[in-house]
């Protein structure tokens, strides 16, 4: 039998290298393939594999947590716009404002029609709010070099709030009575959210800044030096993590910080008249990182089609995508961006392209492994994972087509723009 898997896992690596051109200009993205292979392997198909999250629950949060971190420093390395820059205001509303509006319209939607208990709802909402930074990467920032005032802010948001609903997960526990928040909520408040998130924030971008500092110290005093690039992100990506944890900081937060003061340290050393003849970091860390991503969604897609096919959806979860897609998401949107640069049309796509994902099994397992109720953990999962199984579905379709009418409007107005100017 060990043959078919390996003959298997060739066959779909090969095809997504062989057709990852053609996938480009269709509308269907290679995670809905990932998502069908993973649905027929399953009981429901060919009936080859069968998965049982609450029986994996240790594996599954693993593997995502390492593909959440993974993702958030590609992330933090790809946005290149100086902070402090106008265009950070609309990552950052969609990542605070806009993100409390989608879990409360989640929860409370969970809660009034499908039954969900309040704090179970709440939890729910949290592990559905953020976007995902590795199934959007049609509509993300395609390069460093990428300006686009939409990519950015899809880019920013998914690098952002995977780290802003953990707070909001522990506020649901909290609810349940599985964490403690302190009396009218205090410890959570001051804890849970203030302070992990500025202790993310700071410790994660000290250490990237300084190990950005330190690495062009060793080149100026000795040029031979040989920096493992593929051995310095990984070690910059746990050290940033274990170090947030430790003192109860947001670390997926702290990642995405340690990913984003590299990338900056990199820009202000290659301005500078003294700059190093030596390659800047981030270019082949960014590589390196981009593959590794690509292996972790194969794997985590298939998973989830798996978990399918084996039975873990419900007809709540499909209504609740469709609130969420088409209700929830764009009123979250418009209530986040009020007063923000965005135009029409990008604050419609920005309303649309609210990819959920990877980062939402890991919550929805986290929240599972937490000493919930087995039922209310089944009934959690179900529903996290139809909302995925139908993202990918939705949004695989129409990200090619909408970003196409999106680029050739972008287009047109620069060829107008540069008409006036001559005229």
């Amino acid at each position: 039998m060990n043959e078919f898997w390996f003959l298997l896992a060739g066959v779909l690596l090969v095809a997504i290298a062989v057709l990852g051109r053609l996938l480009d200009r269709l509308p269907m993205s290679p995670a809905m393939i990932y998502l069908v292979v993973g649905f027929a392997l399953g009981p429901a198909a060919f009936d080859l594999l069968e998965l049982h999250p609450m029986r994996e629950l240790v594996m599954l949060e693993t593997i995502t947590e390492i593909a959440v971190l993974i993702a958030l420093f590609t992330v933090g390395i790809k946005l290149r716009v100086p902070i402090g820059d106008w265009r950070w205001s609309v990552p950052l509303h969609l990542a605070t404002v806009s993100m409390v509006v989608t879990v409360l319209g989640i929860a409370l939607a969970a809660m009034v029609l499908f039954g969900f208990a309040w704090g179970l709802a709440l939890a729910l909402g949290a592990a559905l709010a953020p976007t995902d930074p590795v199934l959007a990467s049609d509509v993300q920032l395609r390069s460093p070099k990428d300006r686009d005032a939409l990519r950015f802010g899809l880019t920013g948001e998914g690098g952002l709030n995977d780290g802003t609903a953990f707070p909001f997960v522990f506020l649901g526990l909290g609810v349940l009575g599985l964490h403690e928040t302190g009396f009218l909520g205090w410890r959570w408040l001051a804890v849970d959210l203030l302070w992990s998130t500025v202790a993310g924030l700071g410790i994660g971008f000290l250490i990237g800044d300084g190990l950005a500092r330190a690495v062009r110290w060793m080149r100026a005093r000795k040029r031979e030096v040989v920096i493992f690039d593929e051995f310095l992100l990984l070690g910059v990506i746990a050290l940033s993590y274990g170090a947030a944890l430790a003192v109860h900081g947001l670390g997926f937060l702290a990642v995405f910080a340690a990913g984003l003061a590299l990338r900056r340290a990199d820009d202000i050393h290659a301005d500078s008249r003294v700059a190093s003849r030596k390659p800047p970091l981030t270019p082949s860390m960014l590589n390196v990182n981009e593959q590794l991503e690509r292996i972790v969604e194969v794997g985590i897609v298939l998973v989830v089609g798996v978990m399918i096919s084996t039975g873990y959806w419900s007809a709540a979860g499909l209504a609740l995508a469709a609130l969420l897609f088409f209700v929830i998401r764009p009123l979250a949107v418009w209530a986040g961006l009020i007063g923000t640069p965005p135009d029409q049309a990008q604050l419609r796509l920005l309303g649309w392209f609210g990819i959920r994902g990877i980062g939402s099994v890991y919550y929805a397992v986290f929240i599972a492994g937490y000493e919930i109720d087995f039922a209310q953990a089944e009934q959690l999962l179900s529903c996290v994972f139809t909302v995925i199984a139908a993202s990918i579905v939705v949004h695989g379709i129409s990200a090619t087509p909408l970003m196409d009418i999106y680029q050739r409007r972008i287009a047109r107005r620069r060829r107008t723009a540069v008409v006036s100017d001559k005229q």
